[in-house]
């Protein structure tokens, strides 16, 4: 089956090493990836900053832009053992335009596809990520 979006060689490539990275993380970590609106490609968004922490993320975002964002969040679970799940946010901020909250719904089945996170959790503003170490915690 054919796809609107596409994923250059490159792209799989970090994605890929992302996820593999994962295991032997000892700090949050994150990729932010966009959409282009002209060739559908889904293509990685340098930071300004390196995220390490869930304030950098929310700060790394930005305000009227749909993104998808990849996160190792490894933490102590309550028995001890350290926990480094791959975390797939979908960041949809409501004052976005229609047409690119369009685009980014349509690519977000394939996006976790190609990701297979063992977390999804959607994001609608800065407020959420109050909550965000919760959510990951209890799944």
């Amino acid at each position: 089956m054919s796809s609107l979006y596409t994923f250059s060689p490159d792209t799989k490539q970090k994605i890929r090493k992302f996820r593999l990275s994962g295991s032997r993380a000892k700090k949050i970590s994150a990729e932010i990836y966009k959409i282009d609106p002209t060739s559908y490609e889904l293509q990685y968004e340098d930071p300004d900053d390196i995220i390490d922490s869930l304030e950098t993320l929310a700060d790394e975002l930005p305000d009227n832009s749909p993104r998808f964002v990849l996160m190792n969040y490894p933490y102590k679970s309550s028995d001890g053992r350290l926990v480094s799940p791959l975390v797939f946010l979908y960041y949809m901020p409501p004052t976005a335009r229609q047409e690119l909250k369009m685009l980014y719904a349509g690519c977000v089945e394939q996006m976790k596809d190609e990701v297979a996170p063992n977390e999804f959790i959607e994001v609608a503003d800065e407020d959420d990520f109050d909550d965000l170490d919760d959510q990951i915690r209890s799944k």
